[in-house]
């Protein structure tokens, strides 16, 4: 499908720089089918009367990493930052890929000093050839070498979560601050290793959950590294010719269960963003429609445009997303393409707001049909 039907004129005061004072303070723009109204705008917290009793919600439980790391060169002084992406592999303790940006090229053998109180020391092993980023040896570093009161190599995860800053999506222009380090993350955030947040599940409070469950709604979860993937622009004129990105992703057992159990009690599946869509469409079993296979720290590189044939989610909670991106075509594909562009342009009028800390779109699963558009 061509790339520009996913295009829509935004004003740039419309993208969220800042989350609402309340984490469930966003407004909610809930899409109905005639005769109800097409597009109605509450609160958020007007989720739970949206979700059916009974129904399953299922939210993703990735926890962003502190990823974003200022330092030094070591000898020169020269500023560098580095952005952690994933971990090289268990072959590779310390290891890391990542972004690398300095004034002068991050060559191999490059020492660094890193951290909010330096407290993480670096190394440039190189490029890895296959993925096109810096291969970084992360190590904790000594208050003073020798004396034995640093922290050693002995919990590398937690000197990058003190030392490291909550990576804030590209078009939110500024540095982050200790909300961010609140706000940027789900009450459920448990699995570590995305970039970004899962932006829809940042409305959901614990209060709200308690909520659900006391009308009779299940809650469960997967896990979906959220990937720097997620902000790559669509160059390709068509959806077709897009090197997709790719993302970790994992269903458990009691997830795979729960989705059995709402199918044989003829209950929908929410999925709280379009995270927990691509896991659960990219497990979909296909010996038993409408059910999960039990995944673990698998790769999908999904692509869903409108014509897919969605067979697990029913109902979704999404942020609204940027132009012409794979998440969009993603809405359109679960909403009907002219339903959702539709509901942009309302929202653009309502002078909601956008992006990761904007409001956010309730909507039910259009009936699969072909592409609206060639």
């Amino acid at each position: 499908m061509r790339t520009a039907l996913f295009d829509y004129d935004l004003p740039a005061e419309l993208v969220a720089s800042a989350p609402t004072e309340a984490r469930d303070g966003a407004r909610l723009l809930a899409l109905g089918e005639p005769p109800e109204p097409a597009h109605a705008i509450v609160g958020i917290r007007d989720l739970i009367d949206l979700v059916p009793t009974g129904a399953l919600v299922v939210v993703n439980d990735t926890r962003v990493l502190n990823a974003r790391l200022l330092g030094h060169k070591v000898g020169s002084g020269g500023k560098v930052e580095i952005f952690l992406v994933r971990r090289a592999g268990p072959q590779a303790p310390g290891v890391w890929l990542a972004l690398g940006r300095a004034s002068k090229s991050l060559r191999a053998g490059t020492q660094l000093t890193l951290g909010r109180a330096a407290g993480l020391r670096g190394e440039i092993l190189g490029n890895d050839p296959d993925e096109g980023l810096l291969r970084v040896a992360l190590a904790c570093a000594r208050k003073d070498e020798g004396d034995g009161d640093g922290d050693g190599d002995g919990d590398l995860d937690a000197a990058i979560r003190r030392e490291g800053a909550i990576p804030l999506p590209p078009y939110i222009r500024r540095p982050a601050t200790e909300v961010d380090e609140e706000r940027y993350q789900t009450v459920f955030a448990r699995e570590e290793g995305a970039v970004a947040a899962p932006t829809a599940g940042l409305h959901l409070t614990r209060a709200m959950l308690s909520s659900l469950a006391a009308k009779g709604v299940d809650v469960a979860s997967v896990t979906l590294h959220v990937g720097l993937g997620t902000f790559s622009p669509v160059v390709a004129d068509d959806l077709d010719d897009h090197a997709m990105h790719s993302e970790t992703y994992s269903v458990p057992a009691a997830t795979a269960d729960a989705i059995a159990a709402a199918r044989l009690r003829g209950a929908p599946v929410v999925a709280i963003g379009t995270t927990v869509v691509r896991a659960l469409e990219s497990a979909a079993d296909p010996t038993r429609p409408g059910h999960v296979a039990v995944v673990s720290a698998q790769t999908t590189r999904l692509l869903i445009q409108p014509g897919y044939p969605f067979a697990i989610v029913d109902a979704l909670l999404t942020n609204f997303h940027l132009p012409k991106s794979t998440l969009l075509a993603l809405v359109c594909a679960f909403g009907g393409h002219e339903r959702v562009l539709a509901a942009y342009e309302h929202a653009v009028r309502s002078r909601l707001r956008f992006f990761s800390y904007g409001d956010a779109m309730f909507l039910a699963r259009r009936p699969h049909c072909p592409p609206e558009t060639p």
